[in-house]
């Protein structure tokens, strides 16, 4: 499937390109090249962030009257694509994409008055409080609790996988208010400042040895009952409103493509077991990269059909699900087939005594290494984070019978 553009869309991707040539500084490309985790860490993002603001981009989804842009579907998509394509990272989403987005559709006038204009400037840095210990895949049965007292909610429990939650200064946290009816009628939708009395972080060192992800524990909590969003009980159905977020849009298909394109240099320059040619030339080689670039294919043939469908108005629905598995999965095979390839040019560049990467010296290992190593074994999470491969199939299977 291929859209065609109209002069007007060519227009704006000749403004997208230009608009990334001026402002994506090699800084920030190399950081979004170097990352092993899922979002480049705030003292580059932010750098990017602020460049999205001030073209006035940095909330393109959001509705107009609370500062989207107003995009097409088709813009959207070509936004997405060229970013990705450029090395562009990833703009945490937590705020922007996430919160921001339920607080814009369920949230008080004062939530909107307030936080909005934060999480567009950046001065708010959000974390997601979904997950606990025994809450992960099955989040209905979360157990964190808020219990109203006055005018405050008191929270106690634990969240964990929290990403960024050390850099954040603000979490919405999903949090049981009631334990009556079923599991699901008693969830409400929280937002706390990290800052508040009770709230501990702790770190979570991964197995690529990378500071991403957290546990948060709070130990009673107070929270003005102000920061309830929507009402109390519905929480649930805001998740599911924020998670359809998380699981479309971003053009998965695009991050694909490059890490395809990685793949294929590392093929072009890590020699074969015969002096003399490469890894590309190998005819097993070059049946697996036709195998992944057909993937690719057809995952950017199913992001088309969701710009299609919301070109008409549409919502993403299961293809949403869809495609965030195929994705993940997708993902997860080229990595590892980088991996493979790169053999022991990427064992130098790991580090796994410590949280602590030291960038490698270029002349001692190939800085593709480094990075693909690390994205390696973090992205072994990408099947289980933003709902488990398992239970989007469920998804997929209830929606499409």
């Amino acid at each position: 499937m291929y859209i065609e553009l109209t002069p007007e869309e060519q227009a704006f991707r000749q403004e997208v390109l230009d608009f990334l040539e001026q402002h994506l500084t090699s800084v920030v490309r190399r950081a979004s090249r170097l990352s092993t985790g899922v979002f480049v860490d705030p003292p580059w993002s932010k750098e990017w962030h602020r460049a999205l603001y001030e073209k006035g981009w940095i909330s393109y989804a959001w509705p107009q009257e609370y500062g989207g842009c107003g995009w097409s579907p088709v813009q959207r998509y070509i936004y997405e694509s060229e970013a990705a394509r450029s090395g562009a990272p990833a703009v945490a989403p937590m705020g922007i994409n996430l919160v921001g987005p339920v607080i814009c559709e369920y949230g008080s006038d004062w939530q909107k008055e307030y936080y909005l204009p934060r999480i567009r400037s950046g001065e708010d840095y959000w974390c997601q409080g979904f997950s606990e210990p025994g809450a992960g895949s099955d989040l209905s049965s979360l157990k964190t609790k808020a219990v109203r007292d006055g005018d405050d909610y008191i929270i106690s429990g634990e969240k964990t996988w929290t990403t960024h939650a050390h850099f954040a200064n603000m979490i919405f946290a999903l949090v049981r208010t009631s334990r009556e009816d079923k599991q699901q009628n008693g969830i409400s939708f929280l937002l706390v400042d990290m800052d508040s009395p009770g709230v501990t972080v702790r770190p979570i060192i991964t197995i690529a040895g990378d500071h991403e992800v957290n546990q948060v524990h709070f130990d009673d909590v107070r929270v003005p009952a102000s920061n309830l969003v929507g009402e109390e009980g519905k929480g649930w159905s805001y998740a599911k409103y924020l998670l359809e977020f998380e699981r479309g849009g971003g053009a998965p298909s695009a991050r694909s493509r490059m890490a395809l394109e990685r793949y294929k240099t590392i093929l072009r320059n890590e020699a074969g077991d015969t002096p003399g040619k490469w890894l590309i030339d190998e005819k097993d080689i070059q049946l697996r990269l036709g195998q992944l670039a057909a993937r690719v294919i057809a995952l950017e043939t199913l992001d088309m059909r969701q710009v299609a469908r919301r070109q008409v108005g549409g919502r993403p629905g299961a293809t949403a699900s869809i495609v965030k598995t195929l994705g993940a999965e997708l993902l997860q095979a080229i990595e590892k087939a980088s991996m493979e390839a790169l053999g022991p040019h990427g064992l130098p560049a790991m580090k796994l005594d410590g949280p602590d990467f030291v960038v490698p010296n270029e002349t001692s290992v190939p800085e593709h290494g480094w990075a693909i190593a690390g994205r390696h074994l973090n992205g072994l999470a990408g099947t289980i984070f933003g709902g488990a491969s398992e239970i989007q199939r469920e998804i997929i299977a209830k929606e499409l019978t």
